[in-house]
């Protein structure tokens, strides 16, 4: 079972494509499996025969890195599967390898159990694909990690190595620990709970893989990011004028750009305006960013994904629209690939349009802040001049990681929010 998302801890294998005695090759499609966060296809990274399928369709709550199959290289038929059909069995010498390998892009290597170092003799495992590529590029098998399963060494490995590269030292690279591993928040036991409700009628829901993901992951940031918040009115009548003269001049292209289009690109514009403040947790640094990769909340029904704009400072408007659209249309259909929702340094959670004029939104780990977003509704103001009128006002929360931004430097990100949203003919500029 491969690891399709960061958080995913098991999955659900929902179709497989094969079936046993099939022949396969690197790139065909062999199952779909259902993720924490979406159905996704599953390929092979081999050429072989499927000699056997160990967990049939439909299973549910199979865990990351379960043999699901075996793949039969060349020269090897069913009668040598043995002991490689047992999940919890380590790998022996002479015996057929899972072809349980996700995509390069889809599983990072970290989500594989990490290759056992080689002891004189004993076998490596790897791929006779990896091995003839490794063959071709001159490269030390002994000296790449494995992302296949329980270490095996496939075609994205060598692909990947370069012929003087070392296995990398596990110490040299920063690692954050998954999600799920979060502690469990205190408080009374299921079997406690339902106790409490003998009696009255209920009905018992439970938790998909989405759910207990977002439930571990905002655990964790509760009780381990301090957050702290910041406040600010905004004025928006100057941008809803200037949103109306545009989208007049955009009916020929059909665009039309909402508040939120605006929102996203003031939060992008004004991470370059304050780079300090573009910047993630990274457990024992924290990382700066370059670009303004903004995440933004997205409903969808029993959860949410926060899908991100990537480079959104060099994107127009109408750009931003149309990838917020398409992004928030397949967020909804549960069909974005784990590398549009994962990443960003900065996210935006807009409740706007249901009537809610402000809240404190959770920071979604490793991001440095979370701006929350209310309705802009009509209210009394006091003008410069002491005059009393009525503006478009809307209410913004900046919730902020304090480890990673302290309070003046989160107060002069969320003031060049605002000067954006007020000003906004200067995001043309």
């Amino acid at each position: 079972m491969p690891a399709l998302s960061p958080t995913m801890e098991e999955g659900t294998l929902a179709k497989w494509l094969v079936k046993e005695g099939d022949t396969v090759s690197s790139g065909d499609l062999l199952a779909e499996i259902e993720t924490d966060k979406a159905t996704m296809e599953f390929e092979a990274v081999d050429e072989g025969v499927i000699g056997k399928i160990l967990v049939a369709e439909g299973s549910e709550g199979v865990k990351v890195n379960t043999p699901i199959a075996v793949l039969l290289e060349e020269g090897e038929s069913a009668d040598d599967i043995g002991e490689a059909s047992a999940p919890a069995a380590e790998p022996k010498a002479e015996a057929p390898k899972s072809d349980a390998a996700p995509k390069p892009e889809a599983a990072p290597a970290a989500s594989a159990a990490p290759a056992a170092p080689k002891a004189d003799g004993e076998r490596i495992f790897a791929s006779p694909l990896a091995r003839r590529i490794a063959a071709d590029k001159g490269l030390d098998l002994s000296q790449i990690s494995g992302s296949g399963p329980r270490g095996r060494i496939v075609k994205a490995d060598v692909e990947n190595a370069q012929p003087s590269a070392a296995k990398p030292a596990a110490k040299d690279q920063p690692a954050a620990a998954p999600a799920a591993a979060a502690p469990a928040a205190t408080g009374p036991s299921s079997s406690q709970v339902i106790a409490m409700y003998e009696g009255r009628e209920y009905e018992e829901i439970p938790l998909n893989g989405m759910r207990k993901t977002i439930a571990a992951r905002l655990t964790e940031a509760k009780q381990s990011i301090p957050h702290f918040y910041l406040r600010r009115d905004i004025r928006l009548d100057a941008l809803l004028k200037f949103r109306g003269q545009l989208n007049k001049q955009l009916e020929a292209r059909s665009v039309k750009l909402s508040v939120n289009d605006f929102i996203i690109k003031a939060c992008a514009l004004a991470l370059q305006t304050v780079p300090a403040a573009n910047a993630v947790w990274a457990g024992d640094r924290v990382l700066q960013l370059k670009p303004s990769d903004v995440a933004v909340a997205v409903a969808i029904e029993g959860g949410l994904f926060t899908p991100v704009l990537k480079d959104a400072e060099m994107k127009s408007l109408s750009a931003l629209s149309s990838e917020m659209k398409d992004l928030a249309s397949r967020a909804r259909d549960r069909k974005l690939a784990p590398h549009e929702y994962q990443g960003g340094s900065f996210a935006i959670s807009n409740l706007g349009m249901f009537g809610i004029d402000n809240f404190d939104a959770v920071i979604n780990p490793p991001h440095g802040a979370i701006l929350a977003v209310g309705a802009g509704v009509k209210k009394p103001v006091v003008g410069a001049d002491g005059e009393l009128s009525v503006a478009t006002v809307m209410s913004v929360t900046l919730s902020v990681d304090h480890r990673v931004i302290d309070g003046a430097l989160g107060a002069q990100l969320l003031d060049a929010i605002v000067q954006n949203l007020e000003n906004p003919m200067v995001m043309l500029a």
